[in-house]
């Protein structure tokens, strides 16, 4: 049986893969907040508790939870993966252009392994290289932006640099720039290291030119994938994914193309649109906006070689049944019906659930009203404090990436 095994949203979830936040969130400053994709400055040792908060509730659930940074230290452990991987992460920050290149790739080097995460994760600052290294103009005269190699602070959010489709694998590219190295964790953890060594299918690849983010990847079925076309992800990138999926040895029949506003807030599918249960959808109002009416594409499998004819659809709840073949879908609107609180609650992440099985979901705990309905709705809901997690717009779905869940009929 393959380590890799996703076709559900909610089937019992059994292995995930997490961050947990660590200096790189030291190293958002006030000036570079809109650079690295944060509205505010979180508190890291409340963030940290928070965050391993959420793993131990994982584990009470009976979930392996894996950890980026651990997995990284064993690919890394063969001196030849470590260089390739310090020679991309230069290619990736551009310093494969200029003469800084040798002096930090030399500085990488002399790195004990778990030194080298940490500083790559964090950010390297052009104070950590000797100064009788800087040997370029920019060097010695750019003293206004500290980094050389930027903080990665949006890395908690495992959910978007891959996901697992099936028994594949998508290793997505990042649209914005300061997120664009995070695929490469996965692309090298994917390659080398043991939890993938049955060699899954890869269905993106992040040198794929067009964007492609796991928040916008959602499994709804064996047959049916649904994505987000929004301001992370491009139609392009979709029709590359399902060309390769459909093309493949898979179940996958149909992917739903949905079109979400191009905007921060509605930043992923996921954060509008998540699936809780069988019949079960968190949805944000805006699916009931202009009558219910969406842009919605559905892509069909046609031939073998990969193949689809593209129909389209309007109506979510509509599409749904159609292609879960269900009689009824229930949506439970984030914030309830209430245009203030939907809206505060959907910055929040209260549409952005983390089924563990059917039925059973992982919330933040500072969306009440969204909860509330969950649990009228007969869902069991399991909150967790989010005071300084939700600092980085992402909810608990957003913060982990599941290898693996059980494959059952529901």
């Amino acid at each position: 049986m393959s380590n890799c095994q996703v076709f559900s949203e909610i089937q019992k979830l059994e292995v995930v893969l997490v961050h947990e936040p660590d200096q790189e969130i030291q190293n958002v400053t006030p000036e570079y907040l809109e650079h690295l994709l944060f509205e505010d400055i979180p508190y890291l040792p409340n963030m940290q508790s928070e965050h391993q908060a959420f793993s131990s509730l994982l584990r009470s659930h009976g979930v392996e939870v894996l950890y980026l940074k651990e997995l990284m230290e064993v690919v890394l452990s063969n001196e030849y993966v470590k260089t390739n991987f310090i020679k991309d992460v230069l290619h990736e920050s551009r310093y494969s252009e200029n003469g800084a290149h040798d002096h930090l790739f030399d500085y990488l080097q002399s790195l004990r392994t778990s030194e080298l995460l940490a500083s790559i994760m964090a950010g390297i600052l052009k104070t950590d290289v000797p100064k009788q290294k800087k040997t370029h103009l920019y060097e010695l005269m750019d003293q206004q932006y500290p980094f050389y190699l930027d903080p990665m602070p949006n890395l908690y959010f495992t959910r978007d640099p891959a996901a697992v489709i099936g028994e594949g694998i998508s290793v997505n590219r990042m649209k914005k720039a300061a997120r664009r190295r995070e695929s490469l964790f996965i692309d090298y953890i994917s390659k080398h290291h043991k939890l993938f060594q049955d060699s899954p299918p890869v269905y993106f690849s992040r040198d794929t030119g067009f964007p492609l983010e796991g928040g916008d990847q959602l499994v709804l079925s064996e047959k049916v994938i649904a994505i987000g076309a929004g301001e992370r992800t491009s139609a392009q990138g979709i029709e590359k994914l399902a060309k390769e999926i459909f093309s493949s040895d898979t179940s996958f029949e149909k992917i739903v193309a949905v079109e979400i506003p191009h905007n921060r807030a509605f930043m992923h599918l996921d954060t509008i649109f998540t699936m809780v249960d069988k019949n079960k959808f968190t949805v944000h109002p805006v699916a009931f906006e202009n009558h219910g009416h969406l842009k919605i594409f559905i892509l069909e499998k046609v031939e073998s070689d990969g193949e689809f004819a593209i129909y389209e659809r309007s109506s979510l709840i509509e599409t749904l049944k159609e292609v879960l073949d269900l009689d009824e879908i229930v949506f439970i609107p984030c914030g309830g019906q209430n245009e203030i609180i939907s809206s505060r609650e959907q910055w929040n992440d209260g549409s952005n659930t983390l089924t563990l099985s059917p039925g059973v979901v992982v919330t933040y705990d500072r969306n009440e009203v969204s909860n509330r309905l969950l649990r009228e709705h007969g869902v069991e809901v399991l909150e967790i404090e989010s005071a300084e997690l939700s600092r980085g717009r992402g909810g608990p779905r957003c913060m982990s990436m599941p290898i693996k869940r059980t494959r059952q009929k529901l």
